[in-house]
């Protein structure tokens, strides 16, 4: 099977020595591109190691084809080696499952036919939505390699079977419903989550600007930078929400939801505070609400709604200053977030993303690991009009696999990939740096070092025995990783600086390749840091400076 793969022209073959990282390099190269991709491994273990990643897949809605070769269906539970059970392996987290039959030497057209209808479904349920990993299972018989070799274009001649996939649009009923209810709520909040649609920020901009409802965007929604119209756009929600008072003000009569959960702990503990709001979830499959809170849960796309609600509600707002409030609050966060970190000189963790979005080029991709990454990237990403693509593996939210589907979204060649990482997820993929020499990948790692798990001390643990603490949350390994770093054929920076910060960014995007800057950090001072932070926030926001919005 993986012969008669590289032999076609038209099939680019990423070959990886570990299949853990190779099905999140897929995984990332999938996202990147918005397109299928496939994993090949052999039967037993090298199976069962694709696991991680197609958890990850099927929550965050990638469409993965996963292709694993399997033992004769008379060698399976007898004790033949490399033999699993490998049917359904990966359970409920494939939409769809097939075990082929052993593949004949010399083929009759029914079974060709077959193949063909496989592969045809196999794809298509790939990417309908919502998208997802599928598992075709193909059992072989000694000798594995067929002779003759099929060649590529006889393989390929015959009929084909072509799979089309829709949108789900919304009927005339529900808009006609929906937008004379929005039209007559004036406290409204769009909630934009994690999403990858390209069309989607504009279509949802113009329906916010429509009703006059702030949208709350969520960096990997794609909402929160880029060309469109950012005037409703309030990207430092996670900072003010903290704010008791602030959020007092703000009681919301409904939330128009797209996209996944956004990241923000603050911004769920929003909308549970307000359990009365009418909360529509727009979604075209699943049920993605963990507040349990969702009103009323639309499975269809949501571009599509946007654009049949732009074009029929009357236009907004009806209650002209709730947005205003909404704006005021986010312009005196953001200002008080960047005047604090012009007074910091220490190397800080939360200071890393509003750097970065000074330095990366119109087009980057900046991926975050999850921790205290994606969190960071959250709350400190401004919003602007240089466009940053920001990715992240927030189905499963693991924190594995994360280097090898960031180099996944660099082999798609869409832009520059930086990644931040925090060094126990670097250390949990650290085979995945071979692809960047293997393949001439280039990435520039920003490794935030603070030897150990450092979002655990934000927790409740932290106040108890600091050995026991140590040893089950902090988890120090006192790595050093330039050593690993160099030995993959990359570049390692340590940095002392914001200066030498900026400096080795800079210098690594330019050199290309494998790039590591490493940003060392304390974990214990982090906390006070980000502390010190929403004491300023909510210091400027006491200034009296958000109205109250209370009938």
């Amino acid at each position: 099977m993986s012969f008669a793969r590289a032999r076609y022209p038209d099939i680019k073959v990423w070959m990886h020595l570990d299949e853990r990282s190779a099905a999140f390099f897929g995984l990332g190269l999938a996202r990147a591109l918005r397109q299928p991709v496939g994993l090949l491994a052999t039967s037993g273990t090298a199976a069962a190691n694709f696991f991680p990643a197609i958890v990850e897949a099927s929550l965050a809605r990638v469409p993965l084809v996963v292709l694993t070769a399997d033992r004769p269906h008379e060698l399976r539970d007898r004790g033949a080696p490399q033999t699993i059970d490998q049917l359904r392996l990966y359970g409920e987290h494939v939409k769809w499952f097939f075990d082929l039959p052993e593949p004949d030497p010399e083929p009759t057209p029914e079974q060709v036919r077959l193949v063909r209808t496989i592969a045809a479904r196999a794809v298509g349920s790939a990417v309908a939505e919502p998208a997802g990993p599928v598992h075709l299972n193909w059992p072989f018989r000694e000798p594995l390699m067929l002779s003759p070799h099929p060649d590529p274009e006889t393989a390929a001649a015959g009929p084909r079977v072509a799979v089309h996939t829709g949108r789900l649009s919304p009927s005339d009923a529900l808009i006609d419903s929906l937008s004379l209810d929005l039209a007559s709520t004036g406290r409204g909040v769009i909630v934009c989550g994690p999403q990858d649609d390209p069309l989607l920020p504009a279509a949802v901009t113009r329906l916010a600007e429509r009703l006059g409802y702030p949208i709350l965007a969520d960096p990997l929604s794609g909402v929160r930078r880029g060309e469109h119209d950012r005037t409703l756009v309030v990207d430092a929600y996670d900072a003010f929400l903290r704010d008791g008072a602030t959020v007092d003000r703000l009681e919301p009569a409904l939330v128009l939801r797209f996209g996944a959960m956004p990241t923000s702990k603050s911004l769920l503990l929003y909308l549970q505070r307000y359990p009365e709001a009418r909360q529509v979830v727009v979604d075209p499959g699943g049920w993605r609400d963990p507040t349990g809170l969702a009103s009323d849960m639309l499975h269809l796309d949501a571009r599509l709604l946007c654009e049949a609600l732009t074009g029929a509600a009357p236009p907004g707002p009806t209650e002209p200053g709730w947005a205003a409030t909404w704006l005021l609050a986010n312009r005196t966060a953001r200002q008080a977030i960047a005047e604090h970190f012009a007074s910091v000189d220490e190397l800080c963790e939360g200071k890393v993303v509003p750097s970065l979005s000074e330095l990366l080029p119109d087009g980057a991709v900046l991926y975050a690991g999850n921790s205290m990454p994606v969190r960071d990237l959250d709350t400190f990403l401004p919003s602007g009009a240089r466009a940053l693509r920001c990715l992240s593996n927030r189905g499963a939210n693991g924190i594995d696999g994360v280097v090898s589907s960031a180099l996944g979204a660099s082999a798609a060649g869409t832009g520059p990939v930086v990644l931040v990482i925090g060094d126990i997820s670097f250390y949990h993929d650290l085979n995945g740096l071979l692809a960047a020499r293997r393949h001439q990948l280039d990435v520039l790692v920003v490794l935030i070092n603070n030897d150990g798990g450092g979002i655990f001390s934000f927790l409740p643990q932290a106040e108890l025995n600091a050995v026991e603490f140590e040893l089950l949350f902090g988890t120090p390994h006192g790595l050093d990783f330039r050593p690993f770093v160099e030995g993959y054929g990359g570049r390692y920076v340590r940095v002392e600086d914001w200066p030498g910060f900026a400096s080795a960014v800079v210098d690594g995007l330019a050199r290309g390749g494998l790039q590591v800057v490493e940003v060392p950090t304390e974990r214990a001072r982090n906390v006070v840091l980000h502390r010190d932070l929403w004491r300023v926030v909510s210091e400027a926001l006491a200034a009296g400076r958000v109205p109250s919005l209370v009938a």
